[in-house]
C-alpha cells in the first residue's frame, strides 16, 4: 500500500519526532552564527529544549518500541546497537543540561550530539522501520497510539521540572 493510503503508523510517529529535533539542531547552528547579545541564552534554552525531547523519545523508544520489536524480528542486533547509540546521547544529554554557559565547548557538545543522533536516526530509517513494517506480529498503529500516550506523560513530566 502506498504511504499515502497506510494508516500513520509508531514509525511515522517516531520519525516525526526525528524532523522536528533536526529542525532545533538546525536553528541552534543559526543560533551559533549568531552575533545577537542573547545568543548565548538562547542557545542554552534551545539546547535545553533538544535535551528534553531527545530524553522523552529515547525513553518511549527504550519502553515500548524495541520490546516490542526485539519480540517481532529475528536480527535483534539493530535494537541492541540502538539501545547503545541511546546511552552515549544520554551521557552528552546529561553534560549538556549540566552546562551552566553557552561556551565553545557546550557549543561542539551540542554539534556532536546533532552529528550522533543523524547517524541514529538514519538507521532506524533505514534498517529497524523497514524491519518493522515487514513484522507481521506487530501491530504498529496500536503500538503508535501506545507510544503517543507515554510520549504525552513523558513530556508532562519534563516540563513539570523544567
Amino acid at each position: 500500500m502506498p504511504s499515502s493510503q497506510r494508516q500513520k503508523d509508531v514509525c511515522d510517529l517516531l520519525d516525526a519526532d526525528h524532523k522536528a529535533v533536526k529542525k532545533m539542531f538546525k536553528d541552534f547552528d543559526a543560533l551559533c552564527e549568531s552575533r545577537a547579545r542573547n545568543a548565548p541564552q538562547m542557545r542554552l534554552d534551545l539546547a535545553r529544549e533538544i535535551c528534553i525531547e531527545l530524553t522523552v523519545h529515547a525513553q518511549v523508544e527504550e519502553e515500548l518500541f524495541y520490546p516490542a520489536l526485539r519480540d517481532a524480528i529475528k536480527e535483534t542486533d539493530l535494537i541492541a546497537e540502538a539501545e547503545v547509540e541511546h546511552q552515549t546521547a544520554k551521557d552528552l544529554i546529561a553534560q549538556i543540561q549540566a552546562a551552566e554557559t553557552a561556551d565553545e565547548a557546550f557549543d561542539a557538545k551540542v554539534k556532536v550530539l546533532g552529528e550522533y543522533i543523524d547517524h541514529h536516526v538514519k538507521e532506524e530509517r533505514n534498517e529497524i522501520f523497514p524491519k518493522a513494517r515487514a513484522a507481521r506480529k506487530l501491530d504498529l498503529v496500536a503500538l503508535r497510539d501506545e507510544v503517543a500516550e507515554r510520549k504525552q506523560e513523558l513530556m508532562d513530566e519534563q516540563l513539570a521540572v523544567a
